[in-house]
């Protein structure tokens, strides 16, 4: 399952993000993956948590991190939750709609195939996506 959380910068996706995260880690019966672009929310996650930030690996674009994400799961096969701080930026999605359409697509099928739920936070306000993103919708802040 893929689920977002979307507003406009500055409308505290992350804080909800890291909410949630902390949360879920409470009743998680496997591990639980928080990428984020750097290590600045670090002390605010559960230490069970796994954190990692994606800044110094080369990814540019959607299929890199699906490559990256898929990467993370053969090395973790209890991995039931992954959180994506940023979604957009470490993406580098330029065309909101074209481009996220296919990037969610792509998480999609990782989620199937291997079982594991995903909650991304992307910079958007909500009326930018297309329908078929606006029905992931979490939270529109």
């Amino acid at each position: 399952m893929v689920q977002l959380i979307v507003g406009n910068r500055g409308k505290g996706k992350t804080k909800y993000l890291l909410d949630s995260v902390n949360e879920a880690m409470k009743n998680a019966s496997g591990n639980i993956v928080y990428i984020d672009k750097s290590l600045k929310n670090m002390y605010e996650l559960n230490n069970k948590i796994r954190l990692i930030d994606v800044s110094p690996y080369p990814v540019k674009g959607y299929d890199q991190l699906e490559g990256f994400i898929c990467g993370v799961l053969s090395q973790d096969h209890d991995i039931e939750a992954i959180y994506i701080d940023g979604f957009s930026y470490i993406a580098d999605i330029k065309d909101t709609k074209a481009d996220l359409d296919t990037a969610i697509s792509q998480i999609e099928k990782i989620s199937s195939m291997f079982n594991v739920d995903f909650v991304i936070s992307i910079s958007s306000d909500k009326s930018e996506l297309s329908e078929e993103v606006q029905k992931k919708i979490m939270v529109a802040l």
